[in-house]
């Protein structure tokens, strides 16, 4: 059996390098976050994440899916009923992206003093 090429997120050909940034973006990271409170309609995430239009929402959703992070149900229902929840893999990546998104909370006061001092200059 042939072995799989190492990943290599410094490589411009790499595909992890889309996938990091996939799960880093703004609205990857912060869906992935809240998918680990509980499953979510479409309408419910809209409400929860504050300023993501639709439009950029139903993006995103559909790639974190197709990187197999997310899982959609259908219920084929009139009016329609889609619920979004985390993979098993969506699970593993969410808590990464978590503890980063908790730091940068953390840390946010100091990083915009530093944005600000630098603006000055």
């Amino acid at each position: 059996m042939a072995k799989s090429p190492k990943a290599d997120v410094l490589s411009a050909k790499c595909p992890s390098r889309e996938i990091l940034d996939h799960v880093t973006s703004t609205w990857g990271c912060l869906i992935l976050v809240v998918l680990q409170e509980k499953t979510y309609r479409f309408s419910e995430l809209r409400r929860r994440i504050d300023g993501v239009s639709e439009k950029m929402l139903s993006q995103t959703l559909k790639t974190l899916e197709a990187d197999g992070f997310i899982s959609k149900r259908d219920y084929k229902e009139i009016p329609p009923r889609v619920e979004y929840s985390l993979t098993s893999l969506g699970k593993e990546v969410a808590q990464h992206v978590h503890a980063l998104a908790g730091w940068v909370e953390k840390n946010a006061v100091k990083i915009v003093s530093h944005q600000k001092k630098s603006a000055v200059n």
